[in-house]
C-alpha cells in the first residue's frame, strides 16, 4: 500500500482552460482513443496533413516500373514517408518492422489487370489486421462500376470490423475507363464513401471545382497521385491540391518512378508540411539531386 503521510493537498488548478486541444483530423472529434491514435499516426499533429507514400499496386498489375523489388527500391524511402500504404505480404516481407510510418494495409482485391477491376471483394481479417499494427485500412470503391453495390458492401463491413478495433479505413475512389473524372462525380463518390462510414477518402485531383469536393466531404480527403508525370507538374498537383482543402497525398508512381524518388519525397514534404509553393519544392528536388549524384 502507498505511503499516505506527507501527502500534499491539490492546488495547481486552471479552471476554464481546455482539458485537451481539438482532434487534429477532420471529422474524428468522437471517434475512440484508439481509432485516434491511429489516424495520428498517419496525418502529422502538427500539420494535421500526411504524405503517403503507396506501392500496392502490385496486388492487380504484378511487378511494375520501380517496384521490381520493394526491399530495394521502396524500403529505403519509408523512413521519410509519414504514412505507406502496401498489402500485407509487402508489408511482412520487404518493409523493417523498426519503421515508424503510419501502416495502411490494402483490405480489397480480387481480379487482376486482365479482368474486370471492380469484381472485388475483402481480402484481409481484421485480426491479421491488427497483428500487423496497421493504422488504417484502404479498400475500393467503384461508384458507377459494375461491382458498384458490392464495394459499398465491402466497405461497410470493413467500417464495422474497423470500429470494433479501433482501426481507421481508406475508401479509395476507384475510376473507370467509362468514368467521367469532374468534380460532380467525385463530390458523389467521396460522400458515400464517408456517408457509409470511412473515416478517410482517397480521390484524384481536378483542376475545377476541387475546393467543393473538399468542402463537401466530412473525413479528410487525400489526393492520388495517379500516373507518372513531371516533376513539376506533380508538384503542382500536390499545392493546388492542399490549397482547395486536401488533408495530404498519396503518391506512389510520382514518386517511385522519378530518377530520384529520395529527392522527389523530400519535395512533396516541402510543399504539404511546409507549404512550399511548386518552383520551390521543385528547386528543393533539383538540390537533393544533385547532392545524390555528386556522393
Amino acid at each position: 500500500m502507498a505511503d499516505t503521510d506527507g501527502l500534499l493537498d491539490a492546488r495547481t488548478f486552471q479552471p476554464g482552460r481546455p482539458v485537451a486541444d481539438a482532434f487534429h483530423v477532420k471529422g474524428a472529434q468522437a471517434q475512440d482513443w484508439g481509432l485516434q491514435n491511429r489516424l495520428s499516426r498517419i496525418f502529422r499533429p502538427d500539420t494535421g496533413r500526411t504524405v503517403m507514400l503507396a506501392f500496392d499496386h502490385g496486388y492487380f498489375v504484378g511487378p511494375m516500373a520501380g517496384l521490381e523489388q520493394l526491399d530495394v527500391n521502396i524500403a529505403p524511402l519509408v523512413p521519410d514517408a509519414d504514412a505507406i500504404m502496401m498489402t500485407r505480404g509487402a508489408l511482412r516481407t520487404s518493409i523493417p518492422s523498426h519503421s515508424s510510418a503510419g501502416v495502411v494495409l490494402r483490405a480489397s482485391g480480387g481480379p487482376s489487370i486482365l479482368r474486370e477491376l471492380s469484381d472485388e471483394h475483402l481480402a484481409l481479417d481484421i485480426e491479421d489486421a491488427v497483428r500487423l499494427n496497421a493504422a488504417a485500412l484502404a479498400i475500393q470503391v467503384f461508384i458507377g462500376g459494375e461491382h458498384e453495390s458490392r464495394s459499398v458492401a465491402n466497405l461497410a463491413r470493413l467500417v464495422d470490423a474497423g470500429q470494433r478495433h479501433g482501426v481507421a479505413v481508406l475508401g479509395v475512389t476507384a475510376v473507370g475507363k467509362d468514368m467521367v473524372r469532374d468534380a460532380r462525380y467525385f463530390r458523389l463518390a467521396t460522400r458515400i464513401s464517408a456517408e457509409m462510414g470511412a473515416h478517410v477518402v482517397k480521390t484524384y485531383y481536378v483542376e475545377e471545382g476541387f475546393e467543393t469536393v473538399t468542402a463537401s466531404c466530412p473525413v479528410p480527403i487525400i489526393v492520388a497521385g495517379g500516373k507518372k508525370l513531371p516533376e513539376l507538374d506533380a508538384l503542382t498537383m500536390a499545392y493546388r491540391s492542399i490549397q482547395e482543402g486536401a488533408a495530404g497525398v498519396d503518391m506512389g508512381r510520382n514518386i517511385f518512378q522519378s530518377d530520384h524518388p529520395a529527392a522527389m519525397l523530400a519535395a512533396v514534404r516541402a510543399v504539404v508540411h511546409a507549404g512550399a509553393k511548386p518552383e520551390e519544392a521543385y528547386e528543393l528536388f533539383r538540390e537533393h539531386s544533385a547532392g545524390h549524384a555528386a556522393s
